[in-house]
């Protein structure tokens, strides 16, 4: 396999969604980037992000109003989605492997992977919502 030439602009695209707890989507990235990378174009945010995808380096949580937004961190965990803000929270649950699920344990399934995602109205919006 060839090995990939590691662009400056596709660094600082990986660096950008690692360096973010937002769960950012493309145009973020590209909007966040732009300033200090003026030629930089968002087909070619977008087309790291895809290869990113392709090589486990990021995952996609969730699409939201038509954007996907991923994740830098690749290992097991959850995510609450806010409808009505459309932010992304990651959620510590610890579940690490086939034992901590009872639930699909009881019928014989073995987990190898899994994306839970709540969707409901975090503190923030809940607080600006009346009573």
């Amino acid at each position: 396999m060839a090995k990939r030439n590691f662009s400056s602009k596709r660094n600082a695209i990986y660096n950008a969604v690692c360096s973010t707890d937002t769960h950012p989507s493309a145009r973020w990235v590209y909007e966040t980037l732009k300033p200090s990378i003026p030629d930089l174009s968002l087909g070619t945010v977008y087309r790291n992000i895809a290869l990113f995808k392709d090589e486990g380096k990021i995952r996609v949580i969730c699409n939201i109003n038509g954007e996907e937004r991923i994740d830098g961190v690749t290992s097991p965990h959850s995510h609450c989605v806010c409808t009505c803000c459309n932010s992304v929270t990651d959620v510590d649950d610890n579940a690490q492997n086939s034992d901590d699920y009872p639930a699909p344990a009881k019928l014989g399934f073995t987990v190898k992977s899994r994306d839970i995602i709540y969707y409901g109205i975090c503190a923030k919006c809940s607080e600006r919502l009346p009573h």
